[in-house]
């Protein structure tokens, strides 16, 4: 099994920049997917961007596209999401999670989950 922290959240004000940092403890295997999702108050979790652990092959949700960058460092087994132009609506907890059986969009397909960690951009 594996166990995830996120770390990195903070407020900051709109058009900055933030990188969030998430630590796995346990054994990531080739075939596994990692991803970003989010979770604004009072809204459902949402996709933000996943990358395969084999080759690192990303992707990303619309709304995030050209502004987030999603990597890895297998030696580290640990996945960052560099956040820029920040905008309001980008504020939410942010969460990292562990697909099994590959990418996918879908939060219901993610086996492992951090506690969140807050983002909050002030206009």
């Amino acid at each position: 099994q594996v166990q995830l922290a996120e770390s990195g959240g903070g407020l900051v004000q709109a058009g900055n920049s933030l990188r969030l940092s998430c630590a796995a403890s346990g054994r990531i295997l080739s075939t596994y997917a990692m991803g970003w999702f989010r979770q604004p108050p009072g809204k459902e979790r949402e996709f933000v961007a996943g990358i395969t652990w084999n080759v690192g092959v990303t992707y990303y949700a619309d709304s995030v596209k050209g502004r987030f960058t999603i990597s890895r460092d297998n030696a580290k087994n640990t996945v960052y999401l560099e956040m820029n132009s920040l905008k309001p609506e980008d504020t939410a907890v942010y969460y990292c999670a562990v697909n099994r059986f590959g990418t996918s969009r879908s939060p219901e397909r993610y086996d492992y989950w951090g506690q969140g960690t807050q983002v909050t951009v002030s206009s």
